[in-house]
């Protein structure tokens, strides 16, 4: 066995060693995951206690009691509700089977329904009817004696005061247990929080104190200021919800509230189920149609106002997770811990998340339950390349280009990605068919964006925008028209790459984006520069040519090249351009270039700029072996 096998064979043992000690040991880790998540809410009135002066331990236990204490007020007042509302119930029977029949008779309009449940009903009568046995005996005057059965009564001892006793208080004794095991957690890891989260810094790591002590610390805060806002949150949308079914006329409208506050802890689906109970009384209740019809409408104004007004305004998008997330996390919680493992999955879930962002240990836990892309945009680009996927590749470029401008986008999105992929062509994880693959996406990605018009003006290195509106800024609206050309120079710029595929796939954005300035631009295939190629290259009305390179190149390549091409374009502008992400390129020298050729390395509006340039400069006439355009500093 490999090592590589053995670690994730040990990885499998340790899940399914902590999954099982989650289950088995649920009666201790419950009460302990309760009072965690109390302990993040107490937290800040805690510290506000304290800066009034205030004893930790004073602070502290005002504090449990106060929140306990409005815990225990409601649970009485839901346990209030609750047996009221099974007192009232009888009381609706009448509404709620009329309805019922309504429903029924509009579903068997047609009659054949009805007309197969008569069939059935008789076929059950036939099957329930006794077989013939034996005739019943006869009495002494030839009657028959009756088959009557015997009836049996059985009555238990009158229980005792004691019996009485453990009967009522047996139910209790779990809830109690649980409640007084969650008291005293609270009460240790609020007086002790320094010291577990010391001890916590020392498991994340302890080489690099200021950084793991900062990551605990903002981890500590976030969850404190989330979880205590998402639980104001949840009251306020609980106590609307019972004001509002209380002025509707919906009974026992605090026990809804309450209950609307408790399940919108669950995501998506937890303002839905509490809508359900309080949907089904107001149907019960009212003879007509109209107090349900409140009641949904008063779920379905509230909930979208504090889910998707509220929320975002106070403490972002999102709870920090994915929707895969949340429904896997509720569905593991639940069948670990049962009910009270639904309402706790999205804290518990939450916890683990921030957790796997400040550690790099669990770093693979925010990958998994985070809502952050797996993928930066550059990777994924990538990623739709090496699958040969133009259609997603355009889908993404279409989204992203919602909010930046398509020079923005090809230099941060599709030139990452390029580059990542002359990456891994320099380790050799790329073959030909895959180069190919890359080049094939990127020409249907930049022929699909041609028609693309953006939303706002990309802003060049001085903040003005490019193109004809800088040309034109200084110009009087009165000799506006007709407007000097942009371009003095007629002709077509040739954008033909320096080695091979990947440098194509720099010469057709940089071609479309020159198209964009007014400016003719064409982008040649990779083999441009072979013999063959080379020796047919129409260069009539040819005004530029730009030598594409999308990373390093050798002075020897580059040399070898643009000598290439002076020799068969003596009167033609040559700029080569090395359009990586920082500039800087230390093995390509720029002085070993042929004389009036032009160099350039940084990004692709970079080369559009300096291509303007060059355009807008007087030609001369030159002879085939004179220098055009002296060497760029």
């Amino acid at each position: 066995m490999s090592a590589k096998s053995g670690n994730s064979l040990a990885t499998v043992l340790v899940a399914a060693a902590i999954v099982a000690a989650l289950y088995f040991g649920r009666e201790v880790l419950l009460p302990m995951a309760l009072a965690v998540l109390l302990s993040f809410v107490l937290a800040p009135p805690v510290k506000l206690l304290q800066r009034l002066y205030l004893p930790r331990f004073a602070a502290v236990t005002i504090v449990v009691l106060l929140a306990f204490g409005v815990i225990f007020g409601l649970g009485t007042l839901m346990f209030a509700q609750v047996t009221q509302l099974a007192g009232d119930l009888p009381r609706y029977q009448s509404n709620l089977a009329e309805k019922i029949q309504t429903l029924h008779g509009a579903a068997t309009a047609s009659g054949t329904l009805e007309q197969a449940s008569q069939v059935l009903q008789s076929l059950q009568k036939e099957l329930d009817r006794p077989k013939n046995g034996k005739p019943a005996p006869a009495t002494p005057d030839g009657s028959a004696i009756p088959n009557r059965p015997i009836q049996v009564e059985v009555r238990q001892p009158d229980p005792g005061a004691l019996q009485t006793l453990a009967t009522l208080i047996a139910p209790l004794i779990h809830p109690l247990a649980t409640t007084g095991i969650i008291i005293i957690f609270v009460v240790f890891i609020l007086l002790q929080q320094q010291d577990l989260r010391n001890r916590l810094i020392r498991l994340a790591g302890s080489h690099d104190l200021q950084r793991t002590t900062l990551a605990m610390d903002d981890a500590g805060k976030r969850l404190s200021r989330l979880f205590l806002m998402q639980l104001a949150l949840n009251a306020a949308f609980g106590l609307i919800i019972g004001i509002g079914l209380w002025a509707i006329g919906v009974p026992s409208a605090p026990l809804w509230g309450l209950l609307a506050m408790v399940l919108r802890f669950v995501p998506y689906i937890g303002a839905i189920v509490a809508a359900i109970f309080p949907l089904i009384v107001a149907t019960a209740v009212d003879p007509g149609w109209s107090m349900m019809l409140m009641t949904a409408a008063l779920f379905l104004v509230v909930e979208p106002l504090i889910g998707h007004v509220i929320e975002p305004m106070l403490y972002g998008h999102s709870s920090g997770l994915s929707p895969v997330a949340v429904v896997v996390s509720a569905t593991f919680w639940t069948w670990l811990w049962g009910p009270i493992g639904l309402v706790l999955a999205t804290p518990l879930t939450m916890c683990l998340v921030v957790l796997g962002r400040h550690v790099e240990r669990l770093k693979f836990l925010e990958v998994l339950l985070g809502d952050r892309p797996a993928l930066s945009p550059s990777e994924s680009a990538y990623q739709r390349m090496l699958a040969g996927d133009p259609i997603e590749a355009t889908e993404q470029a279409q989204s992203l280009l919602k909010d930046r401008t398509l020079t923005e986008y090809y230099e941060h999105i599709l030139m990452g990605a390029l580059r990542l992929a002359w990456a891994d062509s320099e380790r050799g994880r790329l073959d030909q068919q895959q180069t190919e693959r890359i080049r094939n996406t990127v020409s249907e990605l930049v022929e699909d964006l041609e028609s693309h018009n953006d939303s706002r003006p990309a802003a060049s290195d001085d903040g003005v925008p490019p193109g004809k509106l800088k040309q034109l800024e200084d110009i009087d609206p009165a000799e506006a028209s007709p407007s000097p050309p942009i371009n003095p120079v007629d002709g077509t710029v040739l954008c033909i790459p320096g080695l091979g595929l990947l440098d194509e796939t720099v010469a057709m954005p940089l071609a479309q984006l020159l198209r964009r300035e007014g400016i003719s631009a064409e982008a040649k295939e990779a083999e441009t520069l072979s013999i063959s190629k080379l020796f047919g290259l129409e260069l009539k009305d040819v005004a530029l040519i730009c030598l594409c390179y999308l990373e390093h190149a050798t002075p020897a390549q580059l040399h070898y090249a643009s000598r290439r091409l002076r020799r068969k374009a003596p009167g033609v502008s040559i700029l080569v351009g090395i359009f990586n992400e920082t500039g800087q390129t230390p093995e390509s020298d720029p002085q070993q270039l042929p004389e009036g050729v032009e160099f350039l390395q940084g990004p692709l509006i970079a080369g559009v700029k300096r291509i303007s340039e060059i355009l807008s400069r007087p030609r001369a006439h030159l002879k085939p072996d004179q220098p055009l355009l002296a060497k760029a500093g």
